[in-house]
Formats: structure tokens, C-alpha cells, sequence
């Protein structure tokens, strides 16, 4: 079958699909569909397919585009309508997090594998209701036992849903923590030694853009100096 004529039926596939479809997924349910028993589609057939439906739909005029996300193939809104299509159930989703949920939810992504007991050591607060919550909303999975610490505790790590829902692949997508905290942010902060509060200027402000950056004014205050 010619590329074209492969299109809409690729198209079709994801768009019906519940869950994210890989390109080795694809290629089985499409010869499955379209009955080859010679000539069966390969994955290269596939992945030329998937490429002219990734130009496609870069074109403006499509608010929605194919991605790689949640382990395979998906429609996902481009960038621009994300606060739009929030209001439907995304923020809901995130406000039912509680600060205890969210920062447990943190560490097992960034040290996953990883048990309750190692959570716990980096939280300093006891976390299994919030382990049980992540484990309800489906963000995490038990992966198994850690067969080599004391009792053999279950090893958490997050979810296929947590991957589609944050529209990664893999845990080696989430972001470097360098580039959520800025180098800076765990460099000291020079305290000037000063007579009144009001002489004292801070080491780093907080930018309109809400990231970490060196005060100018103090800056300017040490050249005069």
C-alpha cells in the first residue's frame, strides 16, 4: 500500500486509541486491519508514514499535532491551547494533589526506583498516605521488592499514565534538576553585614518570568563601593 493511502488509516488508529500506540503496535494492528499475507507493512513503511503525519500537522491550522508521548503515538494539543484544554479536567487533576503528594510524587520520579523507607529519608515525614494516593490516581506503580535491603520493601516508580500525562517517554525525559533550580540556587548567599535591614540588598531576586537570577542593584552597589 502506497504511503497516502497508509495515512488515515495510521491517523485513524491513534485517534481511537485509549492509550499511546507504538510504532511496532501500529505496524501489528495495520496488517491485522488490512489483511497483507504477503506483502506485509514493515516498520519502515510505518515510521515514513509517521514522519509526513508529524509534517502534517505542523501546519497552524490544526490546533492538535501527533507526538511521542506516554511510551508511544498520540494526538496531544499544541502548546498554545494547553491553559485552554486545562479547564476541562487538567488543573482539577493537579489541584487534587496535595504539597505532600506532589513532593513524594517528585521523588520517586527523579529516584526511582526507589522505597518507602528511602522517600520517608528524604521527606523526613512519614509518607504512606501519600504513596497510597499516588498509588489510587494510578501516577505510580510497585515495581517489585528490593531484595537487598532488610525486609525486602516494595520499590515504587512512577507510571505509563504519569509518563502520557506529563507527555514524556521515559524518566531520562524529565528535566535536569540544574535547569528546574538554576545553578545558583544552591550556591551561598553573601550576607552583608549591615546596620539596617533596609541597607541590606538581597544576593538573588526572583525575575517577573519566576526564575532565580542575580539582584542588579546589588551588584551596582559593589561597583560604587
Amino acid at each position: 500500500m502506497e504511503i497516502p493511502n497508509l495515512i488515515p488509516h495510521i491517523e485513524a488508529l491513534i485517534f481511537a486509541s485509549d492509550k499511546p500506540l507504538t510504532t511496532a503496535e501500529i505496524t501489528e494492528l495495520l496488517n491485522h486491519a488490512l489483511g497483507f499475507m504477503e506483502d506485509k507493512l514493515t516498520l519502515e513503511q510505518i515510521e515514513t508514514s509517521l514522519e509526513d503525519i508529524l509534517k502534517k500537522y505542523e501546519d497552524e491550522v490544526y490546533p492538535f499535532e501527533i507526538k511521542q508521548s506516554g511510551g508511544g503515538w498520540q494526538f496531544l494539543t499544541k502548546k498554545e491551547y494547553h491553559k485552554t484544554v486545562a479547564q476541562l479536567n487538567g488543573e482539577k487533576f493537579l489541584k487534587r494533589l496535595s504539597t505532600a503528594a506532589l513532593e513524594t510524587l517528585a521523588i520517586i520520579a527523579y529516584k526511582q526506583p526507589v522505597t518507602k523507607g528511602e522517600i520517608e529519608s528524604i521527606r523526613g515525614v512519614n509518607s504512606d498516605y501519600s504513596i497510597q494516593k499516588l498509588l489510587e490516581k494510578e501516577l505510580i506503580v510497585i515495581t517489585g521488592r528490593n531484595e537487598d535491603m532488610p525486609g525486602k520493601p516494595l520499590v515504587y516508580a512512577t507510571s505509563r499514565l504519569f509518563m502520557d500525562y506529563f507527555g514524556i517517554n521515559s524518566s531520562a525525559d524529565l528535566p535536569k534538576l540544574k535547569e528546574v533550580f538554576g545553578e545558583n540556587i544552591v550556591e551561598p548567599t553573601v550576607i552583608n553585614h549591615t546596620t539596617s535591614a533596609e541597607e541590606s540588598e538581597p544576593a538573588f531576586i526572583v525575575s517577573e518570568e519566576g526564575e532565580l537570577v542575580e539582584n542588579e542593584d546589588n551588584e551596582e552597589k559593589k561597583e560604587e563601593e
